[in-house]
């Protein structure tokens, strides 16, 4: 089980689709370093493995350091989810001794000035691959993040080579949800006939490399690859509310960050009474109470259907995710 805290809003950049609609200011309300041990010890007591500390940009909070140890302390395997801007040789030996042990920085294009563009500030792209060279240096697993958009669609799998190039050892595609700034760019989404042909394209590529790939908020790949007998490492393709959530730096918890339902807040209850007794994350582990063609799929437990996507259409998270129309199981039909 995975979890996501965005331990601060604030970010030295500000990119188009960000969900958080992060910018570089200071914000009020964000939990202290003491709430946030807390809040570890609480994610660990859920039965939480995995801990991504996010933002915003993580790194700016100077605790993020203690937050680490601390959860390392308690069990957790602490990540980073961060633009790799800020991270210096020293830097990157300091993650390693607190404990973290992979993280996750973005790459966009492989043309530098298309990712600067993409995220507002000239030379972050080569700060980016500076910073993903200091983490493997310093022994720091490392995952590169894309988001995908009809900008870069036909670029995706030349990042993935450029991930193994480097030394990554995972490449993550993120299909780019509406949410955030990122609810201006519907014009950059891909057509669903064209996020269902990456995917499969994604699939292809990891027959031919040792990197792990995972179409992520696209999960139709479940889906695809059982119709394909691959083996994946992966349980479901959404494993919102049910392997995953996510907590905002006022404690809020959500289903995941695409999703802006609150679910509960750690301030005001404990984080695993919130994960054990909420009934919405009890609605998203009833598969009986999913609706429309997710809802009667025979993949239901191994997909899911984006239920951002669903919410974002239609106000329901528990309704059929758009591309529902497009699946193997809905269609019989490989675009």
């Amino acid at each position: 089980m995975i979890i996501s805290w965005n331990i601060t809003k604030q970010c030295n950049l500000y990119c188009e689709h960000c969900y958080r609609d992060s910018e570089q200011r200071q914000y009020e309300g964000e939990l202290t370093t003491e709430e946030g041990k807390r809040l570890i010890k609480e994610i660990a007591q859920a039965g939480f493995r995995i801990l991504v500390l996010s933002g915003g940009e993580p790194l700016i909070r100077k605790d993020i350091f203690e937050f680490a140890s601390y959860a390392k302390s308690v069990g957790l395997r602490p990540v980073v989810g961060t633009n790799g801007t800020l991270i210096t040789a020293e830097m990157a030996r300091t993650m390693k001794e607190s404990g973290i042990e992979a993280v996750a920085i973005s790459i966009d294009d492989l043309c530098g000035e298309k990712h600067d563009i993409f995220r507002n500030t000239l030379g972050c792209f080569e700060k980016a691959l500076t910073g993903i060279d200091h983490c493997i240096k310093a022994g720091i697993r490392v995952q590169i993040n894309s988001t995908v958009t009809k900008a870069n669609k036909e670029s995706i799998l030349q990042i993935t080579d450029l991930a193994k190039s480097v030394g990554a050892s995972a490449h993550h595609p993120f299909f780019l949800v509406e949410v955030g700034r990122g609810d201006n760019l519907g014009h950059l989404s891909l057509e669903h006939k064209e996020y269902i042909k990456l995917i499969h394209e994604v699939l292809d590529k990891q027959l031919d490399t040792e990197l792990e790939l995972k179409p992520t908020c696209a999960p139709q790949f479940m889906s695809f690859a059982k119709q394909r007998d691959m083996k994946m490492r992966f349980t479901r393709g959404c494993i919102a509310g049910i392997g995953y959530c996510c907590i905002l730096p006022n404690g809020d918890v959500h289903i995941c960050p695409y999703l802006p339902i609150k679910v509960g807040n750690v301030r005001e209850s404990s984080f695993d009474q919130i994960w054990r007794d909420s009934e919405i994350f009890n609605d998203l582990r009833n598969f009986d109470k999913y609706k429309g063609k997710c809802g009667t799929c025979a993949n239901i437990s191994i997909c899911g259907g984006c239920r951002a996507r669903a919410y974002k259409k239609t106000g329901d998270f528990l309704e059929e995710d758009p591309a529902a129309d497009y699946c193997y199981t809905n269609s019989g039909e490989r675009v």
